[in-house]
């Protein structure tokens, strides 16, 4: 089963846990030397944050890639970087998902719902938002169906718009619940520090 490789993946990946601020925080080191950091919230178990980072060929630490979770912003706030900064109407994409669907959220799109076309694009493995107006356009595909080698299907996608928000949802499939149920119990053995339990490393 495809999905069942991305979980031994994970299952032997070198895993820390860290309770912090209401969340469970979870550090993965795999075998290639790529990084992954997940977040769920303790109450709900649902996940906050999931972002990566790997490293170059040069052996060099990359910057973190968020794949869920509110987009990284810049902490350096001196005046030049003030001048040329994104301008905050600009849409934002981002994921937050939910217990039964991934989701995604992009802020800033000042357009009727009915100039959204929302759908699946098969050979490309990927979903697919325009406007009819030409103002809007993004291709993203789904990380958790491709690293389990899961196909996309059209009548789990769904959108809504409210508030300049477009919420594009996506059923998770039931092997997706599957994997993620399991992972969970493997995930809530872990022995987790407290915040301040561990030595702080520079990173």
């Amino acid at each position: 089963m495809a999905s069942q490789s991305w979980m031994d993946v994970l299952k032997s990946a070198k895993k820390t846990a860290l309770i912090h601020d209401g969340k469970r925080k979870i550090h993965y080191l795999f075998t290639d030397g790529k990084e992954m950091v997940e977040e769920y919230d303790l109450k709900t178990d649902e996940l906050i944050v999931r972002k990566w980072r790997h490293k170059s060929t040069l052996g060099v630490q990359g910057q973190w890639q968020v794949e869920v979770g509110e987009p990284l912003t810049s902490s350096a706030s001196t005046s030049a970087s003030d001048v040329i900064k994104e301008n905050c109407s600009n849409p934002i994409f981002m994921r937050k998902d939910t217990k039964n669907s991934f989701q995604w959220r992009i802020r800033n799109l000042f357009y009727p719902e009915d100039v959204f076309s929302v759908f699946v694009e098969p050979s490309e493995r990927c979903i697919i938002i325009k406007t009819s107006n030409k103002k809007y356009y993004k291709k993203f595909s789904v990380a958790d169906l491709d690293r389990s080698q899961l196909p996309l299907d059209g009548s789990a996608l769904s959108f809504a718009h409210a508030n300049n928000t477009l919420i594009v949802t996506y059923k998770k499939p039931k092997e997706i619940l599957s994997l993620e149920q399991e992972l969970l119990k493997e995930l809530k053995k872990l022995k987790a520090t407290a915040e301040g339990d561990v030595d702080c490393k520079t990173q």
